[in-house]
């Protein structure tokens, strides 16, 4: 089926909508499309079974027997409807359309059901009874052919995917929280299948596939549709988790038309409600949200993190609360299968993401902490740049991580990193953020790129060298320094420094006959500059004895006064705390030498010939890794020569004199 058909075909669902109008806000059209279009199409796969469901309903009436089995495989599906109603014949009797609408959708096995009423399919049914609009809406949808000869599987997804596009607009949510462009799929499943590819053919091969966001199930089908496309023999089963119920009911519709078993896709929130807990897959793929906070389930994932550490999923760290995506990735990396002593085993993993996870946050962060533990365990394989503009959603720059726990020896140690931003075709018409695609062509280079990106990263001749690199997972490790100077000062009495010490914690507590006495002492004084501590102290203390005062003892008050009257000079006196240099906060800096360099000399080398009295706090000093794409592939551009830019700005000036002469004439 063309893109066309299925637009079309779309359409035809989405003209319910003229009907809707008046009744139901636009927002909520999708609540009764959606729903009918699941509705029709079970009843389109139920149709060629109808008289054998009927003949086995009649063959166990009145006999104490569980008949769900039978009536399934006389069906021939995961699901069936035991009654004689039909869409068509509801609709013929407007008068009883509510009731028997109700009787035909009670008919249907538990796991269908189930899918509509996650719809909220019965306050519907009941809302548009009552506006008079029941039985046309079911004489809209009897005129949908979406019979399986006609509507495929596959095709089926296009356009539930553009119905929840157009229901996403209408209510201004977001259509790619649902689904993603198949195309994308494609190339995905194919980066996380490929270097299987041989062992996918041997006879009896079964796989277990994992999306806990799962939308629609578009990659689940996708990568089912892959493995039987490698070996039409292979069993493949699918598991799932969502958490928005229309996209969950439609997956769940989709799997069991397929005959799979829609009980592995789970409803809910896969942070605090697993549902495939202690479970483990040989294929994870998921396109979880860009940037969605996950404050809703906090006190579950920390509780989990302190207590469960690295026993729990989320031990590396948490990444910071504004931006789930590596709790996603944490979560798929506890489901992977562990590798055997011969090497069997392991699971691969394909995730898309955002440009955030690559670099967010300093060393000792969450989101650094995470990086470190996936480096440093080896399981980043690859990562691929995607074009911007690819995703309904979002214009912004995308990612592929690819992981394993299974890397082949010439991976092991190295991650790839594949520039594939220039692999794109301009839409024929834009579909929300989205501009471009991927082509057949495309996806087959980035393909091949991938598979032999070891030896096109070694060879300058390749083609596609510069597309690709190579690099160690230390590379992406850096040693977080604090880089600290000396406190240096020179020392003032003077009406600022003075009023500064007034408003001291310290000299609040004093007596206040003690507080004024010395005060009066410091304003009468002559000298009032001194460029050693000893010194201001020795004369302070003498001029306030003099007034008659004491001098007030105690570290907070000589914490305060120094605080107060001591100025920073890069000429002045070296603080010292216990015979050793006081670090000046103001001066601190930050440098990030690469992991393995021996910090000391990095320190001679790039800082010494500086500020030669810096010294490094060891104490201080962390490990963080980070994963700067873009600027290992940056290719410098220089700049316009003036003399064309000249050129060029003299000619469009002609051009507007020539236009404005043309005006006033």
């Amino acid at each position: 089926m063309n893109s066309t058909k299925h637009t079309e075909l779309a359409n035809h669902a989405w003209s319910v909508a003229d009907l809707l109008r008046g009744d139901y806000k636009q927002s909520d059209y999708g609540k009764v499309i959606l729903p009918f279009t699941v509705l029709r199409r079970l009843e389109c796969v139920l149709e060629p079974t109808r008289d054998a469901v009927t003949e086995t309903v009649e063959k166990f009436a009145g006999q104490d027997i569980n008949a769900d089995k039978f009536l399934s495989k006389a069906a021939g599906h995961a699901f069936y409807n035991t009654s004689t109603l039909t869409l068509k014949k509801i609709a013929a009797d407007p008068g009883s359309a509510a009731k028997n609408l109700q009787v035909y959708v009670a008919s249907f096995s538990d796991n269908a059901r189930g899918v509509l009423d996650r719809f909220e399919f019965a306050q519907q049914v009941k809302r548009l009874d009552a506006a008079g609009l029941l039985y046309k809406i079911i004489g809209k949808f009897t005129d949908l052919d979406l019979r399986p000869e006609v509507v495929s599987n596959h095709n089926m997804g296009y356009i539930f995917e553009e119905l929840i596009r157009r229901f996403s607009e209408q209510s201004n949510e977001t259509a790619g929280e649902h689904f993603t462009p198949r195309e994308v799929i494609q190339l995905m499943v194919r980066l996380l299948v490929a270097p299987d590819g041989d062992a996918l053919q041997l006879p009896g091969v079964v796989r277990t596939v994992m999306d806990p966001a799962c939308g629609t199930g578009g990659m689940l089908s996708a990568t089912d549709d892959l493995i039987k496309e490698l070996n039409p023999d292979a069993t493949v089963e699918v598991y799932g988790q969502e958490l928005n119920p229309e996209s969950w009911a439609i997956c769940r519709s989709d799997l069991m038309i397929k005959g799979q078993n829609p009980e592995n896709i789970a409803f809910g929130n896969s942070f605090n409600d697993d549902g495939h807990a202690r479970r483990t897959f040989d294929y994870l793929l998921a396109n979880p949200p860009f940037g969605v906070e996950w404050k809703k389930v906090k006190e579950d994932v920390e509780e989990e993190h302190e207590k469960l550490g690295s026993a729990g999923r989320f031990g590396a760290g948490l990444p910071r609360i504004n931006d789930g995506s590596l709790l996603f990735l944490q979560h798929m990396i506890s489901k992977m299968k562990p590798v055997d002593v011969g090497g069997g085993g392991g699971s691969r993993i394909a995730i898309v993401f955002n440009g955030s996870p690559l670099f967010t946050g300093a060393a000792g962060s969450g989101e650094s902490e995470i990086r470190r533990w996936i480096l440093e365990n080896d399981w980043l394989e690859g990562i691929v740049a995607l074009p911007d503009q690819l995703f309904y959603n979002t214009g912004i720059s995308t990612y592929f991580w690819i992981l394993t726990n299974r890397k082949s020896p010439d991976h092991k140690g190295k991650v790839v990193l594949l520039d594939a931003r220039d692999q794109w075709q301009k839409m024929r018409k834009s579909l929300g953020d989205k501009r471009k695609e991927l082509g057949k062509d495309h996806i087959a280079t980035v393909v091949k790129l991938y598979g032999e990106a070891l030896s096109a990263a070694q060879d300058a001749e390749h083609p596609l060298h510069a597309k690709v690199k190579v690099f160690d997972n230390t590379a992406f490790g850096y040693q977080r320094i604090t880089v600290e100077r000396p406190l240096k000062l020179r020392f003032e009495v003077t009406e600022e420094t003075l009023a500064a010490l007034e408003a001291s914690k310290a000299i609040q507590k004093l007596p206040q006959r003690q507080a004024t006495l010395m005060f009066d002492a410091f304003e009468s004084m002559e000298v009032t500059s001194w460029s050693k501590k000893a010194d201001a102290w020795l004369a302070l203390k003498d001029a306030v004895v003099q007034a008659g005062s004491t001098w007030p003892t105690g570290a907070p008050f000589n914490k305060a006064l120094r605080d107060a009257i001591g100025v920073r000079d890069p000429e002045g006196e070296v603080q010292l705390i216990k015979g050793k240099p006081e670090p000046d906060g103001e001066l601190r800096d930050y440098e990030n030498v690469p992991l393995g360099e021996d910090v000391e000399e990095y320190l001679e080398r790039e800082v010494h010939p500086h500020v030669p009295d810096a010294w490094i706090d060891h104490s201080k000093t962390k490990v963080g890794y980070e994963i700067p794409f873009t600027r290992h592939f940056y290719v410098y551009e220089p700049p316009r020569p003036l003399a064309e830019i000249d050129a060029e700005l003299k000619a469009l000036k002609a051009e507007i004199q020539e236009l404005l002469g043309e005006v006033t004439k």
